[in-house]
């Protein structure tokens, strides 16, 4: 009996010891996450500030902060982005605008807006958001409808004959490694040879660099790789103006029309808020000075325009 007591104490104080020497491991807080979406809310997230340090540099902070480039330098047009001034501030642009159209679908669908630089995804009720690198000039993927046809770990790169011309020292088959375009995930699409995949170039993201596929942060293409299932829909857009009403104000996200496909952006964006207004039986004032000047030189930023009237 008293043996049996004594193994018992044994046991727990093994218990005990184990449970101190183990450690629970803290989420990663920069890890790739859903936000759940609330009804009647279009903007997201804020935008923080960082103040420079020596050599530091905007490729980097892109990186360091998990945005695009693009994004990056649209949001501090006034920052050398090789040698910015130490001590100065900038905008970190975390602060994205869904507009309604953007949910054409109920649930569990990707979207990709070209002149914006991000994917989304959408997943019960919650979405997931990214910045992306994108085609070279007239190398974007036709916008449309597409859906995930494959999923792979690891993928091998066949170099495609229109690559191959540019560089003909390139092999058949490049090998999964670090010297392989693709990264370690891909998720490949319905129509011609693009894909959805990662990179071995992480300064390429929020850049024109691609011959068509869309490139996403190591991180970011394994967190869809890990939730996005083969048959999902892809809804490829160019939408370089994106509308929202809330609260009763209107606001504006431009970014630059990279492909000159809009050629007169002020009636097109009235004609937008007409659409959005008329459907929910609202009229609406606006500055036409500020929204001039926001398409003059679009930031990327979310600019308030108007105002619902009573």
């Amino acid at each position: 009996m008293k043996f049996h007591n004594f193994e018992i104490s044994l046991l727990f104080v093994l218990f005990y010891i184990t449970l101190g020497t183990c450690q629970v491991k803290e989420p990663d807080k920069s890890a790739p996450l859903f936000t759940p979406l609330i009804p009647n809310k279009f903007i997201y997230f804020e935008n923080p500030s960082y103040v420079l340090q020596e050599n530091d540099t905007l490729v980097d902070l892109a990186v360091q902060f998990k945005v695009g480039y693009y994004h990056l330098i649209l949001a501090n047009p006034k920052i050398d982005p090789w040698i910015p001034p130490p001590g100065k501030k900038i905008i970190i642009p975390k602060k994205i605008l869904i507009p309604e159209d953007f949910l054409y679908l109920s649930d569990n669908f990707i979207l990709i807006n070209l002149p914006e630089m991000r994917l989304y995804y959408f997943k019960n009720n919650s979405f997931f958001i990214a910045p992306i690198g994108i085609g070279t000039k007239g190398n974007l993927p036709p916008t449309g409808v597409y859906t995930i046809i494959n999923k792979k770990e690891k993928p091998i790169w066949y170099p495609p004959p229109s690559i191959k011309a540019e560089d003909p020292t390139l092999p058949d088959m490049v090998p999964p490694g670090p010297d392989n375009p693709m990264g370690d995930y891909a998720l490949y699409l319905s129509r011609g040879l693009y894909a959805i995949h990662g990179t071995n170039k992480i300064y390429s993201i929020g850049r024109r660099t691609t011959h068509g596929c869309i490139r996403l942060y190591p991180e970011d293409i394994k967190f869809l790789f890990d939730n996005v299932a083969v048959g999902t829909l892809i809804k490829i857009t160019y939408e370089p103006y994106k509308l929202a009403i809330e609260k009763g104000k209107i606001y504006l996200q431009a970014y630059p029309d990279i492909e000159n496909l809009i050629k007169n952006p002020l009636p097109y964006i009235i004609q937008k808020l007409d659409k959005l207004t008329e459907r929910k039986n609202l009229s609406y004032k606006i500055n036409l000075k500020v929204l001039e000047k926001i398409i003059e030189k679009p930031d990327g930023l979310i600019h308030e325009i108007g105002t619902i009237k009573n």
